[in-house]
């Protein structure tokens, strides 16, 4: 055997950018906003609903950001109607405490 070749191999991360602030970042560490064959627009937590999508950091600032400059409609070739994007900043600010928290949980 050839001496670099007995370890396993490193697993391929997928990269994608954030349609806000324009960091590449591993996907899993993403948000994805998909425009579904019909036409909506949506938060997709899997990652894997049909449709074009675009991806965000889990950060209100970033989709904040996206929505000023219009990015994530250009992205997603659609406009984004103001109720969706309300939706999606209080999904975002659900999701933010646990992610940026590292104090004891239960403080309420």
């Amino acid at each position: 055997m050839a001496p670099g070749r007995a370890g396993a191999r490193p697993r391929h991360v997928p990269l994608r950018t954030c349609v806000g602030c324009r960091q590449v970042r591993p996907k899993r560490e993403l948000v994805r906003v998909v425009r579904t064959p019909q036409g909506e627009v949506e938060l997709d937590p899997t990652g894997k609903r049909a449709g074009r999508g675009a991806y965000l950091c889990p950060s209100v600032e970033c989709l904040e950001k996206a929505r000023r400059t219009h990015q994530l409609e250009r992205t997603l070739q659609h406009p984004v109607d103001p109720a969706v994007w309300e939706a999606l900043a209080l999904r975002l600010r659900q999701q933010a405490p646990s992610a940026s928290q590292a104090g004891p949980a239960g403080t309420g």
